[in-house]
């Protein structure tokens, strides 16, 4: 199946079999000259946009059409040690690790075990709690996914930002979190409405490990991390993460209350452990661009399903944007875009893959106060894809 009709040679090909000869001076300008031309155009959209805001640092990854990763930073990772920001830096996904979780679907999906238009109660019906979910009797999967089930938030709920910050140490079971919506009112009958909730995705994984008796971050890590070779993204599973920079998420941070998300010990300031299907990742900039490159290309599941993932509905995400399988649609100056946004307090992530330039792109800040950056990071995304596919 011919997947990307529209797939356009990137700078890497031209090179391959153009020479460029410079009329002035007759020198001809060889591959590594392009590519070392382009990688400048690049690091100088990350420096002006960085440039451009007032937040501590940037990095961010492309992934061109031949697999290679060129990646650029600019600012600090921690702005009072004044560490430098770096490309092994690890910063939180938010909820671009939905993707991983829908990937999962995807795979168990293939293999028969998760019907995609079956009720959620017959996968947790069983549960006393569950006819207590809004909309609990006629959800389906596919809702889930989507965020058409008329299923609330949790996560933003003043109660439940309350009880997250007075008890840090606290493990958040998933029935812990589908606590905060029971027995509320459903913001609209199940598949007649579109509204973003990480709830969505926390019944999914509820759903994903009764099929399969194990933990969801054993299979991804299994089943999508270790195949793929990406060795830098790790689970956000206790308040202590490995290689984790410093981020900062204001002084009116209603997770935690802090501006500075890392205690001086190392420790979140919050048990970050309580996101899980809704995100629960946390990566370089480099291992993002490749994700995106296998998760959009079909080679993190039977890519005959890829097409199902990006059947999209209208989604409240901006203009031209609808949402698929645990995917964020977009149509962009650079063409259609395919990816997913993230945030969570400290960071904000940005990831996508463009399949008519055959690039993937991913950008993360140091900070989740959107209004110290400047410009949207969705817009830096696009403009850095354009400068690789062109």
């Amino acid at each position: 199946m011919k997947i990307f009709p529209n797939r356009k040679p990137g700078w890497f090909l031209v090179s391959s079999f153009l020479l460029l000869v410079a009329p002035s001076s007759g020198q001809v300008a060889t591959t590594a000259d392009i590519q070392e031309a382009t990688r400048e155009r690049l690091q100088g959209i990350v420096d002006a946009f960085h440039s451009g805001g007032r937040f501590p640092g940037v990095s961010a990854a492309v992934s061109m059409p031949d697999g290679t990763v060129f990646t650029f930073t600019a600012g600090e990772a921690d702005t009072v040690r004044h560490v430098a920001m770096t490309a092994p830096a690890r910063m939180l996904q938010g909820s671009v690790g939905k993707t991983y979780f829908a990937a999962l679907a995807m795979q168990l999906m293939g293999d028969g075990a998760l019907d995609l238009d079956a009720k959620v109660s017959t996968y947790l019906g069983h549960h006393p709690w569950y006819a207590r979910i809004p909309n609990a009797a006629g959800i389906t999967v596919k809702q889930l996914m989507t965020h058409t089930s008329g299923v609330m938030r949790y996560e933003f709920k003043e109660t439940f930002t309350q009880d997250l910050t007075a008890h840090p140490d606290k493990h958040w079971d998933p029935e812990d979190l589908i606590s905060y919506v029971l027995d509320e009112e459903a913001s609209f009958p199940a598949g007649e409405g579109w509204e973003y909730s990480d709830t969505n995705f926390i019944l999914l994984g509820m759903i994903l490990e009764e099929i399969t008796g194990r933990p969801c971050y054993d299979l991804i890590q299994e089943k999508i991390l270790e195949p793929l070779g990406l060795k830098n993204t790790v689970p956000s599973s206790s308040r202590v993460i490995p290689g984790l920079i410093q981020g900062y998420a204001g002084p009116a941070n209603p997770f935690g209350g802090t501006d500075e998300v890392l205690l001086p010990d190392g420790r979140f300031v919050i048990n970050p452990q309580f996101e899980w299907a809704g995100g629960g990742f946390a990566s370089t900039t480099e291992d993002l661009a490749r994700w995106a490159r296998a998760l959009y290309t079909g080679r993190a599941f039977d890519p005959e399903l890829l097409p199902l993932m990006l059947e999209g509905v209208p989604a409240r995400l901006g203009p031209n944007t609808r949402y698929g399988l645990g995917v964020i649609l977009v149509d962009t100056p650079a063409g259609p875009s395919q990816g997913h946004s993230g945030f969570f307090p400290g960071y904000l992530t940005e990831m996508a893959y463009f399949p008519d330039l055959d690039v993937a792109v991913a950008l993360q800040v140091n900070t989740s106060v959107g209004r110290a950056l400047g410009r949207s990071p969705a817009s830096v995304l696009v403009e850095l894809a354009q400068v690789a596919g062109g």
